[in-house]
């Protein structure tokens, strides 16, 4: 099942990503995370030390999109391909810790069933002639050719505000969970995003954060109404984590919240003509937008009208 952790910078996403991920993974469940926020710091939230080094998949777009090529005859090279390019017959499908370069040379194992996955951040390089959307257009090619199921989990930490929106990303998840404060700011954030995501039949729950009282939960309740899913309040557990000592023991209120977050991604129910659809979709988009110009190709051939996933 894919998850996605959104919402505005400095909301804890990051912070509650990371707990629901050791909340899985401590009990033997498959996860795979993926860092796929500006600000690269999923992995020290998962305990890693600061400056530990994770393999940047933004780095090695060239080869991973040859590898998902594989014999596919409507995609003519690896530089053909764009982040919304979807599988057709004789690319690579991926399944969750697979035996290919994301799971095998660009993943870093933390514990026996958790791997993490990362962007790589935005580098002085980068400045003035590149935007982050080349970085998570490696997640965006990842999702897309990648079979998943029930039971196992790949959970992103996106980055900040509605970036996520800039292509069909956001269509690519079971669940989207926005971290929202029961503030002004945090709520709109909510609005923007069921603003943009209204036509297109995305699941987005809000997992209220940083909650002290009732007062808080019924602010959030009337802003959001009944998409406020579980909440967060005070907790040394989650302080401890962001102060980069993860060791913590989350209370129980925290592990029932997590409980639930569980719970509602175990009941989504995988539609997958619909995540192809919606692939292509946005693949026909973005190639009339701005992709067939910049590659000099009709991209729109890529798209295999007779291809399905595997059920």
């Amino acid at each position: 099942m894919k998850v996605a952790f959104v919402g505005k910078g400095g909301s804890g996403k990051t912070t509650l990503s990371s707990l629901f991920i050791r909340h899985l993974a401590g009990v033997g469940l498959p996860v795979v995370a993926v860092d796929a926020d500006i600000n690269q710091h999923l992995g020290v939230a998962l305990g890693l030390a600061e400056g530990a080094v994770v393999p940047a998949l933004g780095d090695h777009l060239p080869e991973l999109k040859e590898y998902l090529r594989g014999g596919n005859p409507r995609i003519s090279s690896a530089s053909a391909m764009v982040k919304t390019t979807p599988p057709g017959e004789g690319s690579r499908l991926l399944r969750l810790n697979g035996p290919d370069p994301f799971h095998v040379e660009f993943a870093l194992s933390l514990e026996p069933s958790l791997k993490l996955l990362a962007t790589g951040p935005f580098t002085d390089d980068d400045l003035g002639v590149a935007c982050y959307h080349s970085k998570t257009g490696a997640v965006e090619l990842y999702l897309n050719h990648l079979v998943d199921g029930q039971g196992e989990y790949v959970v992103v930490d996106m980055t900040a505000g509605a970036d996520t929106f800039a292509s069909g990303l956001f269509t690519r998840f079971d669940v989207m969970f926005l971290v929202a404060e029961p503030t002004r700011k945090g709520v709109s954030v909510y609005r923007q995003y069921t603003e943009y995501a209204r036509d297109y039949d995305v699941t987005i729950k809000v997992v209220g954060n940083k909650v002290h009282d009732e007062q808080d939960v019924a602010y959030l309740r009337e802003h959001v109404g009944e998409d406020l899913l579980t909440w967060f309040g005070h907790s040394p557990a989650v302080r401890a984590v962001e102060q980069g000592r993860p060791g913590a023991r989350l209370e129980e209120a925290g592990v029932a919240a997590l409980d639930v977050l569980r719970k509602t991604v175990d009941e989504q129910v995988k539609d997958w003509p619909k995540y192809l659809r919606q692939a292509v979709e946005f693949h026909r988009k973005n190639a009339r937008s701005w992709a067939n110009r910049a590659v000099g190709e009709d991209l729109e051939a890529q798209i295999d009208p007779g291809f399905a996933f595997p059920a």
